[in-house]
Order: C-alpha cells, then structure tokens, then sequence
C-alpha cells in the first residue's frame, strides 16, 4: 500500500465515480483530504458492460458520458486546486473494477459515494457496488453518503419515533 502520513492521513487516493448525485460529495470530500494530507487522486469511471457485448467493444454513448463524467471531476478538483488524474475502464463488474484498479496503483484509500434511497416498502438501499467495495477491497474505504431528502427524512424521524 501507499505510505501514508500518519493515522488517518493517505498518500493515495482510488475515487469510484459513477456520474450520479454523489460524484461531487466523493471528490469534494478527497479533495479537502488532499488538500490538507497532500494525497494523490485517481478518479475512476467504470463503464459496465454485459455479457452481450465484447469487453473491448465500445458500447455506444458510454465514452461521451464517462468523459463528461471524469471531466466535471477534474474540474471540481481544480477549484479545490489540487490535481485529480482519472481513469476510464470498461469490465463487467464495476465494484471489482474499482478495487482492482485500487490495488494496482497502490491506493492506501478507496472513497465511493452512496446515494440515500429506499427500496420499495421504505429499506434503505445500498446497490451492489458499495458491498463489493467494502467487502474485498484491501485498504481503507470511505464512504460518503448522500444527505437524506427532506421528504424522506420526515418519514425516517417517524419511523424512529415509533421505534421508542
């Protein structure tokens, strides 16, 4: 893994960014780290592709969109003023991507970003990406989670309410 500082501190940063509604609270989030721990950032963008379609294959609208995606990274980054270098991969699975590519650049921290939402019947939802993330990858994970919307934060303070 990288050296990193001291407790708390990571000389290498792996970002899993999938241009959803966290993608600015990961790389707001590791560019204050950087910042402040001077860490090196890796933005990564996985597209996905299924077993319809050759790995090597371009699936069509996936480039622009991952482009668009890692761009608004760099720039975010550039507005804290710390460097960000990204990344773009295509495989078939995006959390085993992500950790993957932790460990061949010697990350010693992965930040991935988790969205507040429910399943239907109100279970909090974490997808498949997160787990697999936090499940196998061998350095540290962070994971920033979206704020819970306001109208669903009500009926969180009810639910807790009647669990007393």
């Amino acid at each position: 893994m990288g050296d990193s500082s001291g407790p708390g501190q990571f000389a290498r940063a792996v970002l899993g960014l999938n241009g959803g509604s966290t993608d600015p609270l990961v790389v707001g989030s590791a560019a204050r780290m950087a910042k402040q721990a001077k860490t090196e950032l890796m933005a990564v963008h996985v597209i996905e592709v299924d077993w319809t379609h050759d790995l090597a294959e371009v699936v069509p609208g996936s480039q622009q969109r991952a482009s668009e995606v890692l761009d608004r990274a760099e720039a975010q980054a550039e507005r804290y003023g710390v460097a960000l270098k990204t990344t773009l991969l295509q495989a078939r699975d995006v959390g085993a991507a992500i950790v993957d590519e932790a460990v061949a650049v010697n990350a010693d921290v992965v930040v991935v970003g988790l969205p507040y939402r429910t399943r239907f019947g109100g279970d909090f939802a974490m997808g498949h990406v997160v787990p697999y993330v936090l499940e196998n990858a061998p350095m540290a994970v962070l994971v920033v989670r979206g704020a819970i919307p306001a109208e669903q934060g009500a009926n969180t303070d009810r639910r807790a309410a009647a669990r007393r």
